[in-house]
């Protein structure tokens, strides 16, 4: 009888061989779908960091080209101003012109401040004050 129940126990080696194949070939195919995955992922990646390497270069070019354009225009803003205190009026008022004239200082040539202070000695605080700030912005009071 123990002969009997090995036989209606076991299973058929064939059978038990033939499952074990398709199992084991499952799995190859599973691994190889994974494998299939993974290269199609990795392609990807690979695009990815390739686009973002373009875009910093691309990035990096623009911003030397922004540092040029930068440069220049501070250039031609300095030299404008530069022009501009140039082009500042360089005229004074007659009245001015006079009390200068009296003291015997010509308008046109750069004045030092303790000169106009001895030309302007007879005038009063405020008017002292709108003469020299009127020589300031004419560009002749040193």
């Amino acid at each position: 009888m123990d002969e009997e129940n090995t036989t209606t126990t076991a299973p058929d080696t064939p059978t038990l061989a033939d499952r074990l194949a398709q199992a084991t070939q499952s799995l190859a195919d599973a691994l190889s779908n994974l494998n299939g995955q993974f290269a199609s992922i990795h392609a990807k990646i690979d695009r990815i960091v390739a686009a973002v390497d373009d875009g910093e270069l691309q990035a990096s070019a623009s911003d030397t080209a922004l540092n040029h354009k930068v440069a220049a225009l501070e250039k031609a803003n300095h030299d404008l101003k530069a022009q501009g205190a140039a082009a500042r009026r360089k005229t004074l008022s007659p009245v001015v012109t006079a009390l200068l004239a009296k003291e015997g200082v010509e308008g046109d040539a750069l004045i030092e401040t303790p000169v106009v202070e001895k030309a302007l000695t007879g005038l009063s605080i405020e008017q002292r004050i709108a003469v020299k700030a009127e020589l300031a912005r004419a560009g002749i009071l040193i």
